[in-house]
């Protein structure tokens, strides 16, 4: 038997086919908070609690097509980078049927946030402590926001949350948030040193000394 023979012939139905989702953890940072993206259910199982943006994998499109197209569909954002997460697939993670799901994250400057989406946006640290999200999907987001503290120190994710221009202290604020802690200013501004560089300008309309402005190196 060829090859050929062989997938003309195979039958599909022999083993059981799960359903595959996508789900999306998108974080934002506002009033000094990290924040995360969440949708109300609109029909059952779990109708009316919070839970994470997601779609169905079509047979006919990738994991992460259909990241963006669920980026899309439940946003109306479009061209922002999104990185997998984990697949999770415990036996009852969903009371309908078998569903695995891939979950993808980003990092979305708050400038960036369409206006009817501004309200879906709540403080991780506050999801973290209730008990009504939808399916296993707090567990998701907790797993997001350590993935972003582990991979700030040795990647520039940082700057996805910063204009294209920025001051020091802007910039340490945002670092100090993802990864939960303060930071002495002398030891950071060392750690960016050779990932920034100084423009022209200075900060103006402020009560306090001018600031340098920023850019992130090319």
């Amino acid at each position: 038997m060829t090859e050929e023979e062989f997938l003309k012939n195979y039958d599909s139905t022999e083993f059981q086919k799960p359903s595959v989702a996508v789900d999306l953890v998108l974080f934002t940072i506002r009033n000094e908070q990290l924040q995360v993206l969440l949708t109300e259910r609109r029909q059952y199982p779990f109708i009316g609690k919070q839970a994470l943006p997601g779609v169905f994998v079509r047979m006919d499109e990738t994991l992460d097509e259909s990241a963006q197209r669920a980026l899309y569909q439940k946003t109306g954002l479009h061209d922002i980078y999104l990185e997998q997460l984990y697949t999770w697939g415990a036996l009852d993670r969903d009371p309908r049927m078998r569903i695995i799901s891939v979950s993808y994250y980003a990092l979305v400057p708050d400038s960036e946030i369409p206006d009817s989406e501004q309200e879906k946006f709540f403080p991780v640290e506050e999801i973290l402590q209730r008990e009504d999200i939808a399916f296993d999907h707090r567990e998701i987001i907790r797993y997001g926001r350590e993935r972003i503290r582990n991979k700030v120190s040795y990647t520039d994710i940082a700057f996805s949350l910063v204009p294209e221009e920025f001051t020091l202290p802007q910039l340490q604020k945002i670092y100090e948030i993802l990864l939960g802690q303060k930071l002495y200013k002398a030891n950071f501004r060392k750690k960016i040193a050779d990932k920034i560089q100084p423009t022209e300008k200075l900060t103006s309309g402020s009560k306090h000394r001018p600031s340098r402005i920023y850019r992130k190196k090319d």
